[in-house]
């Protein structure tokens, strides 16, 4: 079953001899690496938004090492005990979530406005179907979808609504309130708590809260792992050289992520 909608006249795509094309003949070619572009230059804002290459390589590092891998299990085990059918993964960056959600679904679609990322993550899965586009014009069918996952990512609410079908899920994942604390103490002179409910707030309208989980990973990194760490959050260009320095210094460091997840339901 074709998902994928033209971001040019919003019609279906069909997937033909690695070409997906519509109706009015808009065509996107499938890259070597298996993924495709539907971020079309109208809807550009900068020549290379999203991720840097440093970022990406940053977080498959870290994340490959298994350090997030309570919250990847976690996930998994919600989409599996919803019985997802077609899942659209927003902000999939390079793919380590997504990987692992594929196997408990029908079909998986993986959408990132970094070029890059998507490059990366093409290769982890071939079963899913990764694209490059932006959540400002989500490029699935109108009520194709059975859950929308946005792990770290923004959430587009309109496109959500139109791309969900009716009763259909919305699984957020954000920074629990102390996620990474030790770290920002570290890099930064104030650290405020996450407030992980103002997604609630936003969302209350259109979505019922159906479930909320706190999940822990305490870690205890080596200094390239702090390292990557650093690289791949905002703070890499938010903290002071030196503060960074110091930190990026330390051999081993002890560390708590915790991250908490939503499920919603449209209503």
């Amino acid at each position: 079953m074709n998902l994928l909608m033209c971001p040019v006249c919003r019609k279906q795509l069909e997937l033909t001899d690695k070409t997906w094309r519509c109706e009015n003949n808009h065509s996107y070619d499938v890259a070597k690496q298996g993924y495709v572009n539907l971020h079309v230059v109208q809807h550009k804002h900068s020549k290379n938004p999203g991720d840097t290459p440093e970022s990406v390589q940053a977080r498959r590092a870290f994340l490959s090492a298994g350090h997030y891998a309570p919250l990847q299990q976690a996930v998994v085990e919600k989409i599996k005990a919803l019985h997802i059918e077609h899942l659209l993964d927003i902000g999939c960056g390079e793919g380590y979530y997504t990987d692992a959600m594929q196997s408990e679904v029908m079909q998986c679609i993986g959408v990132d406005i970094a070029k890059n990322a998507v490059q990366v993550a093409a290769k982890l899965n071939k079963e899913v179907t990764w694209v490059v586009g932006t959540g400002a014009t989500l490029p699935v069918m109108d009520q194709s979808i059975d859950l929308c996952s946005s792990l770290f990512s923004p959430i587009p609410k309109e496109e959500i609504l139109r791309v969900l079908k009716p009763k259909a899920y919305l699984m957020v994942v954000t920074p629990a309130p102390q996620h990474l604390y030790a770290m920002r103490e570290a890099l930064f002179e104030e650290v405020q708590a996450h407030d992980p409910h103002k997604f609630v707030h936003q969302l209350e309208d259109a979505f019922e809260l159906l479930e909320e989980h706190v999940i822990a990973a305490p870690m205890l990194l080596s200094q390239q792992e702090l390292k990557h760490l650093i690289a791949m959050t905002p703070y890499a260009y938010k903290a002071k050289a030196e503060r960074r320095n110091d930190l990026e210094a330390k051999e081993r460091y002890a560390l708590n992520a915790q991250f908490q997840l939503f499920i919603f339901q449209k209503k």
